[in-house]
């Protein structure tokens, strides 16, 4: 089946064998965030998720470093099926050790090696990252913008969503929406449904990244439905967070029925023992998804994609 993902951190997808081997060039060791069996990374909550998260995006620090994360992630992308994806970076991560618009531009040359290569195409979002707070948040925005390349598309904010307010990003989101960049906000997931509320009610976003939370408000589900806001849902990533016991007790198939746009996603894959091929796979058997319904979950990423008209058209025209 062929896929596409909206939802995906580039350093969060570091395969670990890449990880081992960046380490190794810089003369560190990450062997205690590698589960056992080389697989993924260990971390035992949230807390610890963002400190291993930000450990082994601290081992990506020349442009040759993200060229090689880039086309890893695209061509194994590929390999399960996927024709479009859409990458996070951070500049914040990014420029710790040089330059963000040099490691950016080697991030592209990545994604379009994989595109000569299978045919996946690409596009990045740079995003703030929440925590850091308002005024990195501006210096982000302004990056992206100062930074402007055909396949950087839109702007985007993560991070610990229990700091700070979504409107506290105000400034952040119109610079960026402002320079023509398509905006989404992580929200209601590890806060509840009001997170949703007030990232739509104070930032120009058109998806929300999880959004799953919004399923505890009968309202909000309706507005999200009648506004034809599209959630960038990681279920993988919910369960490995404790958000909810399993799959069976997922949001998905009720926000589908209520008529919310809504995409499949894998998140950070080898921090949640996950990946894009394994969520298809996994929500259609747990949840109850037909084949068909699996196909619409790709058009919809498709069409909610920050993605110009032209690349959307030939995507949708490729599925069968």
């Amino acid at each position: 089946m062929l896929k596409a993902e909206l939802h995906c951190h580039l350093e969060g997808a570091t395969p670990p064998a890449l990880a081992r081997a960046k380490a190794a060039k810089y003369g560190v060791t990450v062997d205690d965030l590698i589960t056992p069996d080389g697989e993924s990374y260990a971390w035992s909550d949230f807390t610890t998720f963002l400190a291993a998260y930000d450990r082994i995006a601290g081992l990506f620090r020349t442009p040759d470093d993200f060229f090689d994360l880039s086309h890893a992630h695209f061509a194994e992308l590929a390999g399960q099926g996927a024709i479009y994806a859409e990458v996070f970076l951070s500049p914040d991560h990014m420029g710790r050790h040089g330059s963000y618009p040099d490691c950016l531009d080697a991030v592209i040359e990545g994604s379009l090696k994989a595109r000569e290569e299978t045919g996946i195409e690409g596009r990045f979002i740079p995003l703030a990252v929440r925590n850091f707070g308002p005024e990195r948040a501006l210096a982000a925005a302004e990056q992206a913008v100062r930074y402007a390349r055909p396949q950087v598309t839109g702007f985007g904010l993560a991070g610990d969503e229990r700091a700070f307010l979504p409107a506290d990003f105000h400034a952040a989101f119109a610079t960026a929406h402002e320079a023509g960049l398509s905006c989404t906000a992580h929200a209601g997931e590890l806060a509840g449904a009001e997170s949703v509320r007030q990232a739509l009610d104070a930032l120009p976003v058109s998806r929300i990244g999880h959004g799953v939370r919004a399923v505890e408000d009968a309202d909000l589900v309706r507005r999200l439905a009648d506004e034809k806001v599209a959630l960038e849902v990681c279920p993988g990533s919910n369960i490995a967070l404790g958000i909810y016991a399993d799959l069976a007790a997922h949001p998905l198939r009720a926000l589908m029925d209520a008529g919310v746009r809504v995409t499949l996603n894998s998140d950070d894959p080898p921090f949640f023992r996950t990946s894009l091929a394994q969520e298809y796979e996994s929500c259609g058997a747990s949840c109850g998804l037909s084949e068909a319904e699996l196909a619409d979950l790709t058009r919809t990423a498709l069409a909610a994609a920050f993605v110009d008209e032209e690349t959307r058209q030939r995507l949708l025209h490729s599925l069968p």
